[in-house]
C-alpha cells in the first residue's frame, strides 16, 4: 500500500505481479515485465495503480494491464484482456448463463469509493463473484462455449497503419501486421463494455450463435416477442414463473415483460415480453434449458398469429373467431 504518509495516494493500488490469463501471459516461460507503479489509471474505477508491460512471446506485440487488480478479483478476469478466468468468455456471456447481477457502478459518481470497499472485503485472490446459486443448464451452457486452451492469435501484432495507407517501406521487416483492418461491430468495443458486460458485439454474438445451434435461431417474424416453456412442473404458478424469469434475467425489468399465459393442464407457458430485443435476450440465456421449480423446462420461440390460423382447420378457427 502507498506510504500513509503521502495522503494523495490514500487508497492507491500497488502490487507485485498482474492477474493475467494465460493467453495474455503467453507461452515464454522467461516471460520479462516492466513495472511501473501507479503508471495510470484504471480502465474502470479511474484509480491510480501498478502497470505491467511485457512481450508473451517473439513476433507478438506487446501487452499491458488496463484496470487495477481489485477490478479484475472483483469481476474474476484478466488484467489485459478482461475475459473471465476460468472460462475464456466475455463477462456478458458469463453473467448472462448464471444470471449474475453486475453490482459495479457504471457512471463515474462513487466508482472509486466502490473499488476501495471491495478492495477490504476480497480476502486474498477470492473472487468477489457469487455464483452458488447459479443454475446447472446455465453452468453446462459455460462448458460448451468454455475456450480450455490458450489463444495465441489475440497476441499478434497490431496491424500496420503505413501498410494501410500503402505508405510502408520496411517490407518483411516491418514488425506489425500487413492486413486491411476489418471494420464491423466486433472492432468497435470499450473497456466500460467489456467489463460490466453490456452492449458487448462479441459477446452478442457469441450467445446469438449458441442459441442458433440449441434450435432457438429468432424467428423472421419480428412481430413475435413470446418464449414458449414445456414441461413444467405441477406445482408451477403464473407467480412463481415470472419469478423464475424475472430471477434469471437480472438486466430485463419486470415492466419488460407483457405477460405470463399459464396453462396448468398442459403444464405450459408463454411469457410475452413488450420489446423484440428483450425476448431474444431472454431466448439465449436459456438456450440450454431453464430450471423454474426443480424442473428444467424446454424452451421454443412463439409463434406469429397468422401462422396459429393457418395451421387451425377451418371449423375450429371459426370457433375461434366467434367464441
Amino acid at each position: 500500500m502507498p506510504p500513509k504518509a503521502d495522503i494523495n495516494k490514500a487508497g492507491w493500488e500497488q502490487s507485485e505481479f498482474p492477474i493475467l490469463c494465460e493467453t495474455c501471459l503467453g507461452d515464454n516461460p522467461f516471460v520479462r515485465m516492466s513495472k511501473q507503479e501507479y503508471g495510470r489509471s484504471c480502465g474502470t474505477c479511474a484509480r491510480p495503480f501498478t502497470v505491467f508491460r511485457w512481450n508473451p512471446g517473439t513476433g507478438m506485440r506487446f501487452k499491458t494491464t488496463v484496470i487495477c487488480q481489485t477490478c479484475a478479483k472483483v469481476k474474476n478476469v484478466c488484467q489485459t484482456c478482461l475475459l473471465d478466468l476460468e472460462y475464456g468468455l466475455p463477462t456478458q456471456v458469463r453473467d448472462t448463463a448464471l444470471a449474475l447481477q453486475n453490482e459495479a457502478p457504471t457512471s463515474d459518481i462513487n466508482r472509486e469509493y466502490y473499488a476501495q470497499n471491495m478492495e477490504g472485503k476480497l480476502d486474498g485472490n477470492k473472487s468477489g463473484l457469487d455464483s452458488g446459486r447459479a443454475s446447472s443448464a446455465g453452468k453446462e451452457m459455460l462448458k460448451q462455449l468454455a475456450r480450455t486452451d490458450p489463444y495465441y492469435k489475440r497476441n499478434r501484432p497490431q496491424v500496420c497503419s503505413f501498410f494501410v495507407k500503402g505508405e510502408c517501406t520496411r517490407g518483411t521487416e516491418c514488425p506489425y501486421r500487413h492486413e486491411r483492418p476489418v471494420n464491423n461491430e466486433l472492432s468497435h468495443q470499450n473497456i466500460q463494455d467489456r467489463y460490466h458486460g453490456r452492449n458487448d458485439p462479441v459477446a452478442h454474438k457469441i450467445l446469438s450463435t449458441h442459441a442458433d445451434r440449441q434450435g432457438l435461431k429468432p424467428p423472421d417474424d419480428t412481430t413475435i416477442t413470446s418464449i414458449f416453456l414445456s414441461s413444467l412442473s405441477q406445482q408451477s404458478t403464473e407467480l412463481s414463473i415470472r419469478s423464475h424469469v424475472l430471477q434469471s434475467l437480472p438486466s430485463v425489468q419486470p415492466t419488460q415483460i407483457k405477460s405470463v399465459v399459464h396453462v396448468a393442464k398442459s403444464r405450459c407457458a408463454f411469457v410475452n415480453f413488450k420489446e423484440r430485443s428483450v425476448a431474444e435476450t431472454a431466448a439465449q440465456a436459456w438456450a440450454n434449458g431453464l430450471e423454474i421449480d426443480g424442473e428444467r423446462v424446454g424452451i421454443k420461440w412463439g409463434r406469429s398469429r397468422t401462422g396459429i390460423k393457418a395451421a387451425t382447420p377451418p371449423q375450429t378457427q371459426l370457433s375461434t373467431e366467434f367464441s
